[in-house]
């Protein structure tokens, strides 16, 4: 039958009618003008002047469904001429024509029809995109036909166009140009828009315009669209009409084919011949030739513009726009009928029928390829027609004997007849009505009769068109309906079984659907329409229908099912049948709900479990510090739960049936297969249920031992946190479990050699090993081992203790769970408030083995840098582990028993290889973080593995930023900004100084290491007896190894260019780094493994020069506070002696520093400093010249330049010796950065100056006449 649905869309609106007319609000909806787009989305109400839309919007109702509905989105006055109104209305979807698009309209465009001729076209939100005067009579009838893909090869393809019907012409636009015309209005209307203009200039629009002749009325019409002839018609018309002597063209010619419906005739068939200059008759030839040469495929005249000034639209108004004359068009043939005149008629989706309505309340329906009535239905009068074809299902071709062709369509014609209140729908040709419903009286029936307007057989590969064929309006509810028909309704009468079956389903499903409905009568109704359904597949339907209802009972659907398999066997085609696949794990369920229910009344002894109290102490405190980091509150949701019911639809969905006549388990989502093994086993692991009972039931069901084990051990390793509440009761539980288990046929396999690898056990131990439930999984090995100990036992029978290789496989197994138990637990200890790092890392047997050797020490490193554990304080917990000490806090304790267990794994150098590596990993994520450029620099690893991982981060980490941070220091010529730091290099500049610092240290430490790697052995690198199997990628300490030796000259001058990018970027000096070397060679040697040769410059020395100056400034800078003599800041204690070293390797004299450190520091006023300095000079005369120009700047500050001279100091100046007068006035003391010196420190200063000058020095009596006068001013002081 058909199936009638509500659309979830609402009608919102509400007319505003004359106040003579209020009281009569039922047919308010016959007086108006409705169209709805096809999509469903846009709602068009209009009557007279006034028009309202409706737009497509999701709501929310009272009960938080979304639907679907529709609101006003704009509402007003269409007519602009005195005395139109609005006579027809459609609303045309137009196609996006992006690539993405899937099918869904880009917009809608309305298009309206008025009394006055007019047609205008309007967007959704009432924006007038142009509009036309295409005759001057009123518009009677909008239509739209668009493109439809042929479903068979000979179908002529079909042209989109709008047809607009006159009461004596047919107005065609073309529906590409339309699609053209609109776009640009629309895309011209926006650009208005945006810049403040409402005047618009349409582009042109071709039409074509007939004037229909021979008919007296006409009122409705519909485009059939271009018919090719076939040459048999061709010919017969010819000899028919044009004698003995007609002509023949080769191919016939194309027309476009116009029904028309009215009074005399009661329909007429027009034929427009298209492209051909010779007509096929001679009495239409001149009718065609005429309309050839006269028709309209023009650009249209008679714009109008709106929102003009008023004056302009008075001119407008005043001067009608040109109206084209018709072509004339000649009624081909016609139904004649002088009583009957036809009302409307609405063709077909395939354009092969169309239904008529006339005013005798009859129904017609018309075959337009032969022009003749094929059909008649009489008793509907004002009814409205709409049409349904619908395709054939997927599933319906399993069973069709013609599955290989392509899929077939059914028709169905729709007749609303308002005077009854009916809704019918008719199959076609001679179809039987399929389905009737009762609705409103006044109702309206839209039927669209096209689609997506610029859609063609290139851009729809791939859409799906959402459109509704046929809607109901009901204006009393305000519900949009739509109605759906079932495909196999067209296929035979009522008394086809197909149908029945359909009906009998459809029955089925209103039961389950009402939750009212008794136990009893659910199971009766279900049993019976069960039996009753002779299709399989529906059948199949039908019960898979029932089995995932929530709301049937297990009774319920164990006793269909079971009435359903014995009907099966009574017809002898139980095995050949699908349906009867579906009951074994019907009665698996039903047996292990009943099971369930008096077992939980059964009480048995439990099996003994004799030795396990003694492995439990033993890791009984591992396991407690485990179930205690583990039992954080965390955010569940409740149905998540395994203890929630099972619903019989979830249980049946993880069961197959196989051939044999067993089950098997799925392996579908991990929730549905936890809840099934709760269901089965986790009674039994609670002690609640007998477990040799829930064996033995499960056995019954069909399911393997093997997938019970699996479901057994899933639940076990799942479910830990409730394990560990109990753990002694649920190991006797699981033990109990595993070896009924074990005892079923087809656990443990009869050929079994107790000296081989067993499957059964090997798939406990697989599960074991993959889990990262570290304490279950111990649990159940504890538990494994000892079963299969006995089993073993069993099997020898022999007195001797059994040794096999499947305990030593158990032993191994055990020593590594109880491993990992340790580690997972100190994985799961929290890292402090704020410290970086994520979620604590899970680990199993298998992915330690899979990360090899060093897979161990990685996960500790990881663990070491959540905790940001400093260097000395990782060195101070190992050390306790050799001094077999344990510390007070819980992460050191357990920090210390993972070390024990893995001693060969976490020996100290490999555990700072791994520490310092993983320090270095994070930096580069992050480097602008000062704490992550930690990198272990401080301590003593084997000397081996200190060069080779040093090169390691060096080759991976350092040397692109190092070399990044090179060239752009020497891009710029002086230690870069912020901005170009962060460009280039990839941190801020302060970053960057820091990093040139440890790069600094990095390399000195690789220096130090690399002179002694020969006078020490290479370490020997071991993994403990269980984890020897390791496989994956190699150590850190393994690739480390596999280097080759540095170069030391090379990482010494790799340590020179970073000292000086370090000192440029501390002081901001102006330096090009890579400039002090020999530019031959400085491309090749830096960042490779060629030396290069230094350049004899004196540019070095002018470099180190200005680090010992900007170092000595840093000294008395009160911006800075004074940092520790060990940090790397600007007034660190090491700048001199880095300056030295440096200076030694570019070849820089030694003494000219020390002798430019001791006058910078007398500069500054530092005298005490300079004088521990000055010890170290080596050339003392050329000190002792530099110091007496420095004394003569202080004197002449003094005496010359002091604001405050006193009348002694110009007496005192006087009384000099006129070529120390000269001298002093010579001096420039604006080159002191520290002028005011005390004149002690200055006498001081010149005392040293004649220690230091030889007494046959030129300017030793100039040194002389100092002291005096600086004794002289002294002395008046």
């Amino acid at each position: 039958m058909a199936q009638k649905g509500p659309l979830p869309l609402t009608f919102l609106f509400a007319p505003q009618v004359e106040e003579e007319t209020t009281g009569q609000r039922a047919p308010w909806l016959q007086d108006c003008v409705v169209s709805l787009s096809p999509c469903s989305d846009l709602l068009v109400v209009a009557r007279e002047q006034k028009a309202v839309f409706l737009s497509a919007k999701w709501r929310t109702d009272d009960s938080g469904r979304e639907e679907m509905t529709l609101a006003v989105s704009w509402t007003g006055t269409l007519s602009t001429d005195e005395g139109e109104c609005v006579s027809s209305s459609i609303c045309i979807p137009l196609a996006s024509q992006k690539r993405s698009s899937t099918g869904r309209p880009d917009w809608t465009c309305v298009v309206v029809g008025f009394t006055s001729g007019y047609v205008r076209f309007y967007t959704e939100n009432g924006v007038l995109l142009l509009a036309q005067l295409l005759h001057e009579d009123p518009v009677l009838r909008l239509k739209c036909r668009t493109y439809e893909i042929p479903r068979h090869p000979g179908v002529t393809e079909q042209h989109e166009e709008l047809s607009i019907l006159y009461p004596a012409a047919l107005v065609t636009i073309d529906g590409f140009s339309l699609f053209q015309s609109l776009r640009a209005c629309r895309n011209q209307v926006a650009r208005a828009t945006a810049a403040g203009s409402d005047v618009i200039q349409p582009p042109p629009l071709a039409y074509k315009k007939w004037g229909l002749q021979d008919m007296d009325t006409i009122v409705d019409h519909s485009s059939v669209g271009v018919m090719t002839l076939c040459v048999f018609d061709q010919m017969k018309n010819a000899s028919i009409l044009g004698g003995f002597n007609a002509s023949v063209k080769g191919s016939p010619p194309a027309m476009s084919r116009y029904v028309t419906v009215g009074g005399g005739p009661y329909t007429g068939f027009f034929y427009a011949v298209e492209g051909s200059s010779q007509p096929l008759l001679s009495h239409v030839a001149l009718a065609v030739a005429s309309k050839l040469t006269s028709a309209l495929i023009s650009a249209a005249s008679g714009w109008l513009g709106w929102n003009k000034h008023k004056n302009e639209e008075e001119a407008l108004q005043k001067q009608r726009p040109k109206v084209e004359p018709v072509t004339p068009l000649g009624i081909r043939f016609g139904l004649p009928d002088s009583r009957r005149h036809g009302e409307s008629i609405c063709l077909s989706p395939c354009n092969t029928l169309a239904g008529v309505t006339d005013d005798f309340g009859r129904v017609t329906l018309l075959d337009l390829a032969r022009g003749i009535a094929v059909r008649m239905w009489k008793g509907y009068r004002d009814a409205q027609l709409g049409w349904l074809q619908v395709p054939e299902e997927r599933g319906d071709r399993e069973f069709s004997p013609s599955a290989s062709l392509p899929r077939r369509h059914a028709l169905f014609l729709v007749i609303y007849a308002p005077r009854r209140g009916i809704l019918e729908v008719w199959g076609m040709q001679q179809g039987p009505r399929v389905g009737a419903f009762t609705v409103g009286k006044h109702c309206r029936l839209l039927y669209a009769g096209y689609r997506l307007m610029g859609v063609n057989s290139v851009t729809s590969k791939g859409w799906q068109l959402h459109t509704q064929q046929v809607c109901l309006l009901d204006p009393t509810t305000g519900a949009l309906r739509t109605v759906n028909i079932p495909f196999h309704l067209a296929l035979s009468d009522k008394k086809s079984e197909r149908a029945k079956d359909m009906h009998l389903i459809k029955r089925l499903t209103t039961i389950l659907r009402s939750r009212e409905v008794e136990p009893d009568i659910l199971e009766s109704e279900a049993k019976s329409v069960l039996l009753d359904i002779k299709h399989p597949a529906i059948k199949k339907q039908a019960l898979e229908s029932l089995l995932s209802n929530k709301n049937a009972p297990v009774s319920c659907l164990t006793s269909v099912t079971s009435a359903l398999n014995e009907t099966l066997k009574r017809q002898g085609n139980y095995c050949k049948c699908k349906t009867s696949r579906t009951y074994h794990p019907m009665v698996s369920l039903s047996s292990l709900q009943t099971r369930r229910r008096w077992m939980k009344r059964y009480s048995s002894s439990q099996d003994s479990l004799e030795g396990i109290e003694d492995e439990l102490s033993r890791v009984g405190p591992t396991l407690q510090r485990y179930a205690q980091l583990t039992a954080r509150p965390s955010v569940s949701f409740a149905q998540d739960s395994p203890d929630s019911p099972l619903p019989a639809q979830a249980f049946l969905s993880q069961m197959e049936c196989t051939d044999d006549g067993g089950l098997t388990v799925t392996r579908g989502l991990c929730s549905c297969v936890s809840f099934a093994g709760s269901f089965m086993f986790w009674g039994c692991l609670c002690g609640k249920s007998p477990p040799h009972k829930v064996c033995d039931t499960l056995q019954q069901a069909g399911i393997s031992p093997q997938q019970l084990l699996s479901l057994l051990l899933s639940v076990w390793l799942q479910r830990e946190k409730e394990v560990l509440q109990k753990p002694e009761e649920a190991v006797r539980n699981l033990h109990t479990l595993l070896i009924a288990l074990s005892n079923m046929e087809g656990a443990v396999e009869e050929s079994w050699d107790p000296q081989s690898i067993s499957p059964w056990w090997q798939q406990v131990r697989c599960m074991c090993i993959q889990s990262h439930n570290a304490a279950a999984a111990l649990l159940a090995a504890f538990v494994a081992h000892r079963a299969a100990k006995a089993s073993t036992t069993s099997r020898l029978q022999s007195e001797w203790e059994a040794v096999s290789l499947e305990l030593e496989q158990w032993v191994v197994c055990v020593r590594q769970l109880e491993d990992v138990l340790v580690l997972q637990t100190l994985l799961l200890v929290p890292p402090p408030q704020g410290a970086a790092g994520g979620a604590a890392p899970q680990c199993s047997i298998k992915t330690l083995l899979e990360g090899g050797t060093g897979g161990i020490a990685d996960s500790v490193s990881k663990w070491v840098f959540r905790h940001n554990l400093a260097p000395e304080r990782l060195k101070e917990i190992l050390q306790k582990r050799e001094d077999k000490e344990a510390g007070d806090q819980l992460e050191q304790r357990l920090l210390v028993a993972v070390c024990q267990r893995f001693p060969h794994s976490l020996s100290p150098d490999l555990l700072f290889a791994h520490c310092c590596w993983e320090y270095v990993v994070q930096w580069n994520k992050d480097p602008e973080v000062h704490s992550h450029t930690r990198i272990h620099t401080d301590i003593h690893t084997h000397t081996h593995t200190h060069v080779f991982l040093f090169m390691m981060v060096q080759n991976t980490f350092i040397v692109k930023r190092f070399s990044a941070a090179a060239f752009l220091t020497e891009k710029v010529g002086k230690a870069p900004k912020d901005r170009l730091c962060r460009r280039d290099v990839g941190m801020g500049d302060k970053a960057v100084t820091s990093f040139l610092g440890c790069c600094v240290q990095l390399l000195q430490i690789l220096m130090e290491a690399d002179s002694a790697v020969e006078d020490v052995a290479p370490p020997e690198l071991s993994a403990e007896e269980a984890w020897c199997g390791a496989e994956g990628p190699a150590s850190l300490a393994e690739l480390a190894l596999e280097q080759r030796g540095v170069h030391y000259p090379l990482v010494q001058h790799h340590c020179l260019l970073a000292s000086l990018l370090h000192a440029a970027m501390t002081f901001s000096l102006k330096v090009k780094p890579l400039s002090l070397f020999d530019k031959n060679y400085v491309f090749f040697c830096f960042f490779s493994s060629i030396l290069f040769h230094l350049s004899h410059i004196p540019a070095p020395s002018q470099f180190l020069l200005r680090v010992l100056t900007g170092w000595v400034q840093a000294l008395v800078d009160p911006s800075s506070s004074a940092p520790p003599p060990s940090s790397g800041g600007p007034k660190a204690d090491w700048w001199p002696s880095l300056c030295l070293e440096l200076g030694s390797l570019l070849q820089v004299n030694p003494d000219i520093l020390r002798r430019h450190i001791v006058c910078e520091l007398y500069n500054q006023g530092l005298d005490l400093r300079a004088e521990e300095v000055m010890l170290e000079v080596e050339d003392k005369d050329v000190l002792g010249s530099q110091l007496l120009v420095l004394t003569g700047q202080r004197l002449s500050y003094s005496l010359l330049h002091s604001q405050s001279q006193t009348q002694a100091a110009m007496e005192l100046l006087a009384r000099l010796p006129p070529t120390l007068c000269t001298w002093l006035k010579a001096m420039d003391p604006s080159e002191l950065r520290c002028p005011l010196v005390p004149l002690p420190q200055t006498s001081r200063l010149v005392g040293r100056l004649i220690e230091i000058l030889p007494e046959n020095h030129a300017q030793y009596s100039l040194a002389l006449h100092l002291l005096e006068a600086v004794d002289a001013l002294t002395t008046e002081d």
